[in-house]
């Protein structure tokens, strides 16, 4: 194992759909915390909310939120990829079945982008998570 080799240094990108939300804070912190390690490693991360994902990015809401009793506030963790350089894009047509509109989105959200955005950063993509 000591032989091998991990990273091959080239340019990779990797696009994080966050389908997870408030429902399951336990899956909340996980992505960024992926998305911060693999943008630190000089990935381009782009983080997409779709379904219910886009119910974390509402004002307020990851304020309140911990993945675990005692841990720190899921907009920590957030805050902490956005800093890494990772980018937030919020699914357009997922707003208004959350009853959500451009304006109840949390400033570090990048972009409000279409379902035809996140299916090219997909293909586009070399690596695609889910959560």
């Amino acid at each position: 194992m000591a032989d091998s080799e991990y990273l091959d240094h080239d340019a990779k990108s990797v696009v994080i759909v966050m389908t997870s939300g408030p429902s399951t804070p336990q899956r909340c912190a996980t992505p960024f915390y992926i998305g911060a390690l693999l943008a630190a490693m000089d990935a381009e991360v782009t983080i997409f909310f779709t379904m219910e994902g886009v119910r974390l990015v509402r004002k307020g809401v990851p304020d309140n939120l911990v993945a675990m009793e005692g841990g720190k506030r899921i907009i920590e963790f957030m805050r902490d990829a956005k800093s890494a350089g990772v980018r937030f894009h919020a699914c357009n047509p997922a707003l208004p079945g959350y009853e959500m509109e451009k304006d109840d989105l949390i400033p570090e959200i990048d972009e409000v982008s279409s379902g035809g955005a996140l299916a090219d950063m997909i293909l586009s993509s070399d690596k695609v998570l889910f959560f």
